[in-house]
């Protein structure tokens, strides 16, 4: 007849054997819960450095829009001695979404002075990048760039 314990051991502990002979193999209910714990964890700390990091990417996405935008409008004025409208850039309509048509997360607008010797083009955050801190961002064609949000170092 056999005993109830083998040689087998997990963590220099004996295992019992089941009435067959075989060892009893499986995780316990405690192991499991760590895990669970430790994922948890790892989790909460990640998600939000994440986010921040994605909202970073789409910031500066919006960025390069908004220079794309001013580069255009200065090969226009150098060739129509004044500022035009999106549509007169080559753009289809009177917003630009950022960082691509299907993800709004900015709305690229663009405000011509009077008579057409200025401009002002602005990132406006949409849905999720609302949550960023870093506000709305805008240049003009002077290259001055301001800032809505409260924090002016992300731009």
């Amino acid at each position: 007849m056999k005993t109830a314990t083998t040689n087998h051991t997990r963590f220099g502990l004996a295992r019992p054997e089941s009435a067959s002979g075989q060892c009893k193999r499986g995780f316990t209910l405690i192991e499991l819960m760590i895990v669970v714990a430790v994922i948890a964890i790892l989790g909460a700390i990640a998600m939000p450095q994440y986010m921040r990091e994605v909202r970073k990417s789409r910031r500066t996405a919006a960025k390069t829009t908004l220079l794309d935008v001013a580069s255009r409008q200065e090969k226009y004025y150098a060739t129509q001695n004044k500022y035009g409208a999106l549509t007169d850039l080559g753009y289809t309509g009177a917003t630009i979404q950022a960082p691509s048509a299907t993800q709004d997360y900015y709305n690229v607008t663009l405000t011509l002075g009077t008579p057409t010797n200025g401009f002002t083009a602005t990132a406006a955050a949409q849905g999720d990048q609302q949550k960023d801190t870093c506000g709305d961002y805008a240049i003009t064609n002077l290259g001055v760039q301001t800032v809505t949000g409260t924090d002016s170092n992300c731009w």
